[in-house]
């Protein structure tokens, strides 16, 4: 792949669409053509393949009996063929709203040009005419037409009717289907069909006038659809212009992907707007091949859907460097907006503290045994242990936590240890290692045991055994249940110790939670003051602490010699990485391109509350040599520590990797595929 290529989002699987919402006039085709052609050009300077118009937007929606008038349906064709003319030196796919006399009957139709070409004709199935409208008065409806063909500004057998798929054969995941307002309002609209017939981009040319609440219905219809159908929607409503003798427009216009809003336009404009929005295919595509009910649902339509015609053309992606406009989130786990997050992580929270209550019910133990670090992990293991007793109306203190100092535990993690577990009421326990660690040194003849200082894999899991060893036993003596801390992050990347170390446990409440999520929902937990002001300080505290698994001996001086992140990368990368190759199997380059867009610039886009000294940009050399990092470890080297993982609650969509869940695979599969196409990965930026 050529350095222009890879950051360019079409090598990629994404698809740039812009929604139009030009100023226009009442019955004036000329005008309002002009309007299209500005827009239009606009779109295309814009990198957009794909370009959406209102309805009826070249004569305006509110003519009324107007449209029955010779004069205004005849100069709007004229304005349709001067668009095809103006247009076919731009390489964009787009639709025209417009009326147009059919065997003598009138349709409301969405013209589909790409650089001159009519390549085909959507007519409007369902017309409303009740409350405002009387759109049966001047039009018919598509399954009036007796014609599947016509002849329009001079070309001749375009096809015409509400079931043409318009497929571009270079681009195989782009397939366009386009309805016409009133369409996506009924219980079964024709989109619904079109989806299932292999329609991934679903356009809407609506006129819709505003209403108080409409707008909110508008998002959620939208939403819903565009999630229901696992496709893109494009919604464009007519704007500033349109007769207001009894109706009001505000301009409204969305982009959906499978239920996320990718942009919208700015409500009660004067001015012209054109807003794009990069549509991932893939994502649909995957989504659709994961879900097999959406193809079950596909054989019970199965012959309305084979009504559909496939209108196949070419489409010429643009080239050179091209970055995504509106990046993906840094943080795909957690949700941007503020309210969302602490919704997000209550709901988390819930789920964990009610998994482990219904565990302990189970079991009829009542008691938690759990070890302390002063850690993230082990931080917030430990607050929902706290109000799992709660929940169950047990004393706090029948959580039985131990903190275990080690030869390198740090007087700054011990002491938050201490204090986490003092101000939540458990019972606080401290457990010196070292004497036991030793012991095992001396039977296996490890040369520490004699004083050498041989800091290998053997001296740090020795360590990480022991604790969850002592757990385990403890647990047994004081009738308890071991409380498993390891997160998603440290699952995907292998970070933990096999069998008897950290990996296991009697049951994991973090497992399904990636390392950035937890570091929220401390500070969710700590701004909360759910668990009173000591133990938020001392969670806000544990946050602020580097990442260390504090195994091997550091210095006064120099602190820690461990930094988890100098070694199995920044977890904020190797989040996304995961996010987006178990949630969607993307492809190494495309999940590169996708951090380039998102990461290569501190100064753009949402940093949640990361704190200004934490904003962290990476090149694309860091980029790819973090990935494949993760992938040498997610792929090759830690399935088999995830196949024989401890039970655990599922938190996100997509976001587990238990072996009784959403993630299977074989232990001793090899990385070559993936390690192969990320060699592909340019080592500079620069162009």
């Amino acid at each position: 792949m050529k350095k222009d290529d890879f950051f360019n989002l079409y090598h990629h699987g994404f698809v740039r669409a812009a929604l139009c919402i030009p100023r226009i006039r009442v019955a004036d085709p000329d005008f309002n053509a002009e309007e299209t052609i500005n827009l239009a050009r606009q779109a295309c300077d814009a990198g957009a393949l794909l370009a959406f118009f209102p309805e009826l937007g070249l004569s305006a929606y509110s003519n009324e009996d107007l449209f029955h008038q010779e004069a205004l349906l005849v100069e709007t064709e004229k304005a349709l063929q001067h668009i095809a003319k103006e247009t076919a030196d731009l390489n964009l796919l787009f639709t025209v709203g417009t009326p147009l006399k059919v065997d003598d009957l009138l349709f409301n139709c969405a013209v589909v040009l790409y650089r001159g070409t009519i390549l085909g004709v959507a007519v409007k199935s369902h017309l409303p005419n009740y409350r405002e409208y009387y759109e049966a008065r001047q039009f018919t409806a598509a399954d009036g037409a007796l014609s599947t063909t016509v002849t329009l500004c001079g070309q001749e057998n375009v096809p015409f009717g509400s079931d043409l798929i318009f497929h571009a054969v270079n681009m195989p995941r782009l397939s366009l289907f386009v309805e016409i307002c009133e369409d996506l309002w009924v219980p079964v609209s024709p989109s619904s069909l079109a989806a299932l017939a292999g329609a991934t981009v679903l356009g809407n040319l609506s006129a819709s006038n505003i209403t108080v609440g409409k707008s909110e219905y508008r998002h959620n219809l939208v939403a819903t659809q565009s999630a229901r159908c696992m496709a893109a929607y494009v919604y464009t409503a007519a704007g500033y212009g349109e007769s207001t003798t009894n109706l009001a427009w505000d301009g409204q216009g969305v982009i959906y992907e499978n239920g996320t809003l990718l942009a919208g336009s700015e409500r009660f404009s004067l001015q012209p707007q054109v807003v794009c929005a990069d549509i991932d295919l893939d994502r649909l595509s995957q989504d659709r091949m994961r879900t097999n009910s959406f193809a079950r649902n596909r054989q019970y339509w199965r012959d309305e859907i084979s009504r559909f015609r496939k209108i196949s053309f070419s489409l010429e992606a643009p080239r050179g460097r091209m970055l995504m406009e509106h990046p993906h989130s840094r943080f795909p786990y957690i949700p941007e907006d503020p309210d969302k997050r602490d919704l997000r992580c209550y709901e988390v929270f819930n789920i964990q503290a009610h998994s482990l209550a219904k565990r302990l019910e189970s079991s009829g133990i009542t008691n938690l045994v759990i070890g302390v670090s002063g850690g993230l992990d082990s931080g917030l293991a430990l607050i929902v242990s706290a109000r799992t007793m709660d929940l169950l109306n047990l004393p706090r203190s029948n959580v039985k936590a131990y903190t275990m100092p080690g030869f390198a535990t740090s007087d700054k993690t011990l002491a938050n240890a201490r204090r986490l577990m003092q101000s939540l009421g458990v019972e606080e326990n401290e457990l010196d290692i070292k004497p036991s660690c030793l012991q095992m040194m001396k039977d296996i003849g490890h040369p520490y045991a004699e004083g050498e200082e041989l800091y290998d894999i053997t001296f740090e899991n020795i360590q990480a055994g022991e604790r969850t060893s002592h757990l385990f036993r403890i647990a047994n003596y004081r009738n308890g249940l071991v409380v498993g801390t390891g997160d998603l992050s440290e699952l995907a990347l292998g970070w933990s110790t096999y069998g008897v170390g950290d990996h296991m446990s009697h049951y994991n409440i973090n497992a399904g939670i990636p390392k950035t999520l937890i570091v929220h929902l401390l500070r969710w937990a700590a701004a909360s003051g759910r668990f009173g002001t000591d133990a938020a300080s001392v969670l806000v505290d544990i946050v602020n602490t580097e990442i260390s698994p504090e195994l091997v001996p550091g210095t006064a001086e120099r602190g820690p010699s461990q930094m988890t992140e100098a070694v199995v990368g920044p977890y904020e990368l190797q989040d996304f990485n995961n996010f987006y190759i178990t949630r969607y199997g993307y492809g190494p380059a495309k999940i590169a391109f996708m951090a380039y867009c998102s990461w290569h610039d501190r100064t753009q886009g949402c940093w949640l509350d990361v704190p200004e000294d934490r904003r962290n940009e990476y090149t694309i050399r860091e980029i790819k040599d973090w990935l494949m990092e993760y992938l040498r470890r997610f792929f090759k080297t830690s399935q088999f520590k995830r196949s024989c993982m401890a039970d655990s609650p599922k938190i996100g969509s997509g976001g587990s990797l238990s072996p009784r869940g959403d993630y299977r695979a074989p232990s001793d599969a090899e990385a070559t595929v993936w390690l192969k196409q990320a060699e592909a990965i340019p080592d500079s930026d620069e162009s």
